[in-house]
């Protein structure tokens, strides 16, 4: 007899819920960074494990209400997920609790599942003892089924959580085959490795507003050729990206070609591109085009 449901994760940005994700699976599905809002879109990871199969959803960050469009469909996006899952794990980040925690519970409350409450890099607390008593008082406070204290990068209690995951799972056929990891395409995920790079080789000066598109993958026994491009919404942006006579998009180039051929086990002919795409972020239309949400 099979197992199978969906478990959402969520949480406020950068809590480490994409971390965890990878570290669940033992691929690295989901693209992080240090910088907020790092993951836009909705991905799916699935774990079969003998007659268990849990889809895992990874969600946007759920932020404070903010004015643009792609602000607004990310939280659409990640509490559209909470109508139709199994279990909802919850993260929060060791001994915090803030307004947008806070935001996401009262989202997490109205749901009529198992929730679980995640504390995440509890790892990095100089003094242990302060974990307890925070634990004790949202316990106190807020309804959640179960509590795991846990460490994602170091991949640290990890089993419990996801022991306790499977033993929730209704019986029902796979939905995916086992070998499956994600439902996302390859053209997907090769966007979302140049965007991590992107994110990762400008730090603090990465412009909020760039997104990448695949405008043509083509692959070909063991080679395959990628054409990206990178939109970003003003000529400084642009210039941020490219760098001093295009030192800064040639490692971009590099470093997400390395991962391409990890990911995809052959070698990789990564092209970019860069192009001022006016207020893309605010536009529903181009947002849709652009493969972030649909709208009512």
């Amino acid at each position: 007899m099979t197992h199978c449901g969906f478990v959402a994760l969520v949480g406020r940005p950068n809590v480490g819920k994409s971390t965890l994700l990878n570290h669940i699976l033992g691929f690295k599905l989901s693209i992080t960074s240090r910088k907020p809002q790092t993951t836009r879109h909705r991905v799916l990871g699935i774990l079969t494990e003998e007659d268990v199969q849990i889809a895992f959803v990874d969600t946007p960050g759920m932020h404070k209400d903010q004015p643009k469009a792609m602000n607004r469909v990310m939280n659409q996006t990640a509490e559209q997920v909470l109508s139709s899952v199994d279990a909802v794990v919850m993260l929060t980040e060791h001994t915090r609790w803030t307004d947008e925690d806070e935001r996401v519970y009262q989202k997490v409350a109205r749901v009529q599942c198992p929730k679980f409450w995640v504390l995440n890099k509890a790892d990095v607390l100089a003094d242990k003892n302060v974990l307890l008593p925070h634990i004790q008082k949202i316990a106190n406070s807020y309804a959640f089924d179960e509590i795991f204290p846990v460490s994602a990068l170091k991949n640290l209690y990890l089993d419990d959580l996801v022991n306790r995951l499977k033993a929730l799972m209704p019986e029902g056929p796979f939905l995916y085959d086992e070998d499956q990891i994600t439902d996302r395409s390859q053209r997907f995920l090769a966007a979302e490795i140049v965007r991590e790079q992107i994110m990762r080789q400008l730090g603090d000066e990465v412009p909020y507003e760039t997104t990448v598109e695949i405008e043509s993958f083509d692959h070909q026994g063991d080679r395959v050729g990628i054409h990206a491009l990178i939109s970003v919404e003003r000529d400084g942006q642009k210039a941020i990206v490219v760098g001093d006579g295009g030192h800064r998009l040639k490692q971009i180039g590099i470093e997400a070609r390395k991962r391409l051929e990890d990911l995809l086990e052959a070698h990789v002919a990564l092209k970019l591109w860069v192009k001022v795409r006016a207020s893309w972020s605010n536009d529903e239309r181009a947002l849709k085009s652009l493969g972030y949400a649909e709208f009512d």
